[in-house]
C-alpha cells in the first residue's frame, strides 16, 4: 500500500524568508496562505510543509527538525560548490572537517554518501545518495573521496 513519503513538515520563525531560502534550493512553491507554505520536492509525489510559528526553536534531535532530501549520486561532485553558490554554508557532523564533505554514512550493511546544512531557523537539512544497498564489510563514517579510494571507485563523470 505505502508507495512513499509525501509530505513532511517544518516549523520557521520566518515564512517569508524561509520562501526565499527554499526557493534558492530550486523547490517550487505549491501553496502559499497565511502562515503555511507547501513546495513541491518532486511534483505531484512530495512535498514540504513550512509553518510560521512563535515557537520554532525546540531543542533539536535528529528525529525532528531533520530532513533528507535525495540527490543523484553523480551530483555529489559539484554539491558543496553549489550550496556555497547560493550562499549555503555546509555543517560538520560525525567528527569529519568541511573538507571531508560529502561524507560517506556507516549504515551498515548500505552506504549513503550525504551533506548537511541548515536553513534559517537551525533546521536540519541534507542532501543524500544510496552509494550502495549490498556494502561487504561495516565501517566508520569518511569522506566520499576516502570511501571512493577504499573501494577503487571513480566519481561517474570522471
Amino acid at each position: 500500500m505505502i508507495k512513499g513519503l509525501y509530505e513532511a513538515h517544518l516549523p520557521v520563525s520566518n515564512l517569508e524568508n524561509s520562501i526565499v531560502f527554499y526557493k534558492k534550493l530550486g523547490l517550487e512553491l505549491a501553496y502559499q496562505k497565511g502562515k503555511v507554505a507547501f513546495f513541491w520536492i518532486v511534483k505531484g509525489e512530495s512535498w514540504l510543509g513550512l509553518w510560521e510559528s512563535d515557537s520554532v526553536h525546540v531543542n533539536y534531535h535528529p528525529s525532528i527538525r531533520h530532513l533528507a532530501f535525495k540527490i543523484e549520486e553523480e551530483d555529489l561532485e559539484h554539491v558543496k560548490e553549489w550550496l556555497s553558490s547560493i550562499g549555503i554554508g555546509v555543517r560538520t557532523e560525525f567528527g569529519l572537517t568541511s573538507e571531508q564533505q560529502p561524507l560517506v554514512l556507516s549504515n551498515y550493511p548500505h552506504a549513503h554518501a550525504a551533506i548537511y546544512f541548515s536553513d534559517p531557523d537551525g533546521n536540519s537539512l541534507e542532501l543524500i545518495s544510496p552509494l550502495r544497498l549490498d556494502d561487504v564489510e561495516s565501517f566508520n563514517e569518511m569522506s566520499l573521496e576516502e570511501w571512493r579510494k577504499r573501494y577503487s571507485i571513480l566519481p561517474n563523470n570522471s
